[in-house]
């Protein structure tokens, strides 16, 4: 199977990676000046799972992309998205299929509108990485699973192809006939952490700890009632899984769009809470807190935008 990793940043790079040390043909899409520095230094993973560090590993750029792909892996940031789909028309064939590893469901409306559902498999992933100032991949904690299912019935066969092709790598794959609930859960989940986390400018535990486990609670049901509202309320045992996190009092926890802000970086607030709150219900309870922390950020891009001016 060939398969096309978009981008070797740190999801990208740390599952491309644990998939070209098994031995499978894998190529990375990526900028010229990421190419030239991955040629030069190599894919570098350090991980309490084991570091690896591949020499020169399989690149390509968007203007010399002129082949199909079997499966296409899409792990960029939502703000790239647009421009991700443009690069990679040219690897799309009449067999390849795109699994894309993103947090939310606008991504997976766009691949859907621009391939067909016939081409686009459902996917996430659980685990902390991050890209460091030397462009290593700094894997932390034990956590590195990957969940993907077949959205269209004929996929079946080519999802336990992907599951094969991960057999392995040291990476936790499972393929799931709920994969759409799965998404939702962690939609649910990822937007809870960002907006509580990025709205208080803290960990979980010091929010808990400042007396702000009902804020916390509300966050939460705001962001479930949403997914249930669409059809997909988290199950109860995931959802009191997620309660006793967001209210555990020593939870060092903080988001990933958390972190992106506290570095001055951009950051996916539309992808994360915009879409969310644009997919509620009029007819069920507003949502009071989430759309305070969603402004928030958006008045973080705005200054940021009149900063670079």
């Amino acid at each position: 199977m060939k398969i096309l990793v978009v981008g070797a940043g740190s999801i990208g790079g740390y599952f491309g990676g644990r998939l070209f040390a098994a031995g499978r043909d894998v190529t990375f899409l990526v900028r010229e000046h990421r190419s030239e520095k991955l040629a030069r230094d190599g894919l570098i993973i350090k991980s309490p799972a084991g570091d690896l560090t591949i020499s020169n590993p399989p690149t390509v750029t968007a203007s010399k992309l002129c082949e199909p792909y079997d499966l296409i892996i899409l792990s960029c940031k939502a703000y790239d998205l647009e421009g991700a789909i443009a690069d990679i028309e040219p690897a799309v064939g009449p067999s390849t299929r795109i699994l894309p590893l993103l947090n939310g469901m606008r991504h997976m409306d766009m691949l859907v509108s621009r391939f067909g559902s016939d081409r686009v498999l459902g996917g996430l992933c659980m685990i902390s990485t991050t890209l460091n100032s030397d462009g290593e991949i700094v894997h932390s904690g034990q956590m590195q699973s990957l969940t993907f299912g077949a959205l269209d019935a004929g996929n079946e066969d080519f999802a336990r192809q992907v599951e094969a092709q991960f057999a392995d790598t040291g990476v936790l794959v499972v393929r799931s006939n709920l994969i759409m609930q799965e998404m939702w859960e962690k939609w649910t989940f990822i937007a809870t952490a960002a907006g509580l986390t990025t709205l208080m400018r803290s960990t979980i535990g010091d929010i808990v700890e400042a007396g702000g486990t009902d804020i916390a609670e509300k966050m939460l049901l705001e962001c479930s009632s949403i997914a249930g509202a669409n059809g997909y309320k988290p199950r109860s045992e995931i959802l009191k899984k997620f309660q006793k996190m967001f209210t555990a009092p020593d939870s060092t926890m903080t988001a990933s769009l958390f972190r992106d802000l506290e570095a001055g970086g951009r950051i996916e607030a539309d992808h994360l809470i915009g879409d969310l709150l644009a997919r509620a219900d009029p007819a069920m309870d507003t949502p009071s807190i989430l759309p305070i922390a969603y402004v928030h950020m958006k008045t973080y891009e705005a200054r940021k935008r009149r900063e670079t001016k």
